[in-house]
């Protein structure tokens, strides 16, 4: 039920993925809508938001959706309401959330924090990749292994993010569970009300049919 008709190709899946057809405030609505109408209850679906925002705030790319899956079953959340807000990590808030986030786990580690920029942010995390990749080839080619990039993310990204993220990951988690049962609530109720007006709108429809000689 969930399929596409038209089935994406490869590079497109990837330009959606920084820039949704339509616009990010399209897709966003489409997410919100979608998660307003999930049937399960405002507090399980609230808490499922609450995992994908939190995990928005940890360096785990590539994990963030099994771990937001894993902390909404933990919590007794919707799973796939944590799935869907996850994508509150984008572009548009990849920056602030890492500067939040290094800003506060420096603090917290008593460490220096030179303030990044995007380029340097994902410069660092290649460097770091390819280093990785270099010692794992190094592992069956006998080359001597370099782990200099990867230490250095480690101490002056990874690390403080990790830990940093964790604060600012349960505030904007909480802010998003008690901003979401309220409104999802509402807009239940709402649809419960014009189904059960349709329902009426029905059976009136067939009263009036059966007094018909």
């Amino acid at each position: 039920m969930f399929k596409r008709r038209d089935k994406r190709k490869f590079g497109r899946i990837m330009l959606d993925s920084v820039y949704p057809r339509g616009g990010w405030g399209r897709a966003l609505y489409y997410i919100t809508h979608r998660v307003r109408r999930l049937p399960d209850t405002p507090q399980k679906i609230a808490r499922g938001i609450f995992a994908g925002v939190f995990v928005s705030f940890t360096p785990l790319y590539g994990l963030h959706f099994f771990l937001a899956a894993l902390i909404a079953w933990g919590l007794r959340g919707n799973i796939l309401a944590a799935l869907l807000s996850t994508l509150f990590g984008n572009p548009l808030t990849y920056v602030p959330i890492a500067m939040v986030s290094l800003k506060t786990g420096h603090f917290l580690l008593g460490s220096r924090f030179d303030e990044p920029s995007e380029t340097t942010l994902v410069a660092k995390f290649r460097g770091a990749g390819e280093d990785l990749m270099d010692n794992l080839v190094a592992v069956f080619t006998g080359a001597e292994a370099n782990w200099a990039r990867l230490g250095q993310f480690y101490h002056e990204l990874f690390l403080p993010y990790l830990i940093g993220g964790i604060a600012p990951g349960i505030a904007a988690g909480l802010v998003a569970y008690y901003l979401s049962v309220p409104v999802i609530t509402a807009y239940q109720n709402r649809r419960r009300g014009r189904l059960k007006e349709k329902l009426a709108e029905l059976r009136q429809k067939a009263g009036t049919a059966d007094d018909r000689p």
